[in-house]
């Protein structure tokens, strides 16, 4: 396994986030060479500016955190976002449009994130576990990787549930080599990091990744 800091994306997504906090933690992920920051939207010009010149990149979120926001607004966070300085975007899914069946809704949503990014940004699909049936994951999955997606992501953290090792290894059966998996919500500690990507994830969204390194646990949800 290459070093579990590079499968990590520093995350703080709290709406309270300051700048004190986005100036802080990236400077945690230059002390430990975490892949990248992951923040909101509107710290990306400053978190840009901080990581400037560091192996750190900076993600950012699009449509978060329900998804329920239409195919152009997304494509237009995502331009947005790399002009601002963002070479990775994590979208959420349309969940309602997935839940009701609607596949063309659902693709044509990650295909305009994925259109707009313009292989300027990695791209990852967020397609909420906790609010899905295991045929409705392998669905997301698949029409993730259909519009032509980077990675799929467990869960945004916000709605009441986070990656299981159920959920990373039928996300990764589904998607086999077509794309990443990205597992995210609750990875606390180190040996949960771990089982994670014996699992299948190639990254870990969390806002414990100091601790994750240190082998303590954090008592942080996301």
């Amino acid at each position: 396994m290459a070093d579990l800091a590079q499968y990590i994306d520093h995350t703080l997504l709290k709406p309270e986030t300051t700048f004190e906090d986005i100036k802080r933690i990236t400077t945690e992920a230059k002390d430990n060479h975490f892949k990248s920051v992951c923040i909101n939207p509107a710290m990306v010009p400053f978190a840009a500016k901080e990581l400037e010149g560091s192996d750190v990149l900076v993600c950012t979120v699009i449509g978060f955190p329900l998804g329920a926001t239409n195919p152009e607004t997304k494509a237009f966070e995502v331009k947005n976002a790399i002009a601002n300085g963002a070479k990775e975007v994590d979208m959420v899914i349309n969940i309602g449009a997935l839940k009701s069946g609607e596949d063309d809704l659902v693709r044509a949503d990650i295909e305009a994130v994925v259109q707009a990014a313009n292989q300027e940004a990695l791209v990852k699909v967020i397609i909420e576990t906790a609010l899905l049936t295991d045929k409705e994951k392998k669905t997301a999955c698949s029409l993730a990787v259909e519009a032509g997606a980077d990675f799929v992501k467990t869960s945004t953290g916000f709605n009441g549930g986070g990656a299981t090792i159920e959920d990373v290894r039928l996300m990764k059966e589904t998607v086999g080599d077509h794309a990443g998996v990205k597992a995210s919500g609750g990875v606390k500690d180190r040996q949960t990091a771990l089982a994670l990507i014996e699992a299948g994830a190639s990254r870990l969204g969390a806002s414990s990744g100091v601790k994750i390194l240190q082998g303590e646990t954090s008592s942080e949800n996301y």
